[in-house]
């Protein structure tokens, strides 16, 4: 198994010279087909690998099988917590913060794992930068946690993104947990107070992803509202989504009319609210909760 740095050398590589290089991964025990060309650094994989063998726990990487299990037999992360500071518990998911720049081995290699799976998002050659916030199942069969996804982001974001590369691996879509995902960020900004959002643009994929999660939210914002009448803002202080991203939501959802007494103003229909929550069968139960976040994790406003 690989334990040196691959960053340094591959930040330079472009697709072009990456095209096909991997074929499937292994994770763990599941045979994964990559959706993207890998850059993981060429002198250490080759120029094209049939399979790639990947630790589940330290994402350090082999080409080959023997090294591979001989060192998931004694991966030290096997049988204790995943790197970083527990800020969220609930049920049988954990989400960790990981300082890159802590373990930057442990970051560089979920990024270079990461990367068979993002098209549009560049590797973290300088993890350093980053916050990573991993996700982990407890599986009570194994007694071990296993990581499914991540999103990271800036230490230092001039433009207040709150997340700047996001992703549930591809054995664990389709479960709703891309959605707490994104709940945790929005829910650290609010603690943080920083008003902010992902970093644009999005991918097709994750601007699906987002509009789910936005589109939700503001129903629920609006449904559950006693006040009379509403503006963008009371939106935005309740959700901590962007103004634009509230707009452009709202639009998308089908629910906003000319207003008749101002012709550059718009009105949220509330009985369209509830027959586009019907129609899509939504449910407005948040997916994250506050009370299972660490005591005093992040600032909070007022504190």
């Amino acid at each position: 198994m690989t334990t040196s740095s691959p960053i340094s050398r591959t930040s330079e590589r472009t697709r072009k010279h990456a095209e096909h290089n991997v074929q499937s991964v292994v994770l763990g025990n599941l045979l994964i087909k990559p959706w993207y060309p890998a850059f993981y650094p060429q002198e250490l994989i080759g120029n094209k690998v049939e399979r790639l063998y990947v630790c589940q726990w330290c994402f350090r990487y082999s080409k080959e099988l023997m090294p591979f299990v001989a060192h998931m037999k004694v991966c030290p992360l096997k049988e204790c917590t995943p790197p970083g500071t527990l800020i969220y518990a609930k049920d049988e998911i954990s989400i960790f913060e990981v300082d890159g720049e802590e373990h930057k081995l442990y970051t560089q290699n979920l990024s270079l794992f990461s990367k068979l799976f993002l098209d549009t998002k560049s590797v973290f050659y300088d993890v350093t930068t980053f916050r990573y916030y991993t996700m982990a199942l407890y599986d009570s069969r194994t007694a071990q946690r296993q990581i499914v996804g991540f999103f990271s982001k800036e230490k230092m974001s001039w433009d207040n993104n709150n997340v700047a590369c996001i992703l549930v691996f591809p054995p664990w879509q389709r479960r709703g947990l891309g959605q707490i995902l994104m709940g945790v960020s929005y829910e650290l900004s609010r603690r943080e107070g920083r008003l902010g959002g992902p970093e644009k643009p999005l991918s097709s994929l994750g601007r699906k992803g987002y509009l789910a999660y936005w589109s939700v939210n503001i129903a629920r914002s609006i449904l559950t509202s006693s006040a009379k009448k509403l503006s963008i803002r009371d939106i935005v202080q309740d959700t901590w989504i962007l103004p634009e991203d509230v707009i452009a939501t709202l639009k998308v959802m089908g629910i906003v009319d000319p207003s008749p007494k101002a012709p550059t103003e718009a009105v949220v229909v509330r009985d369209k609210i509830e027959e586009w929550v019907q129609t899509n069968k939504v449910v407005l139960r948040p997916v994250v909760h506050r009370d299972a976040f660490a005591t005093a994790h992040g600032h909070q406003p007022g504190s």
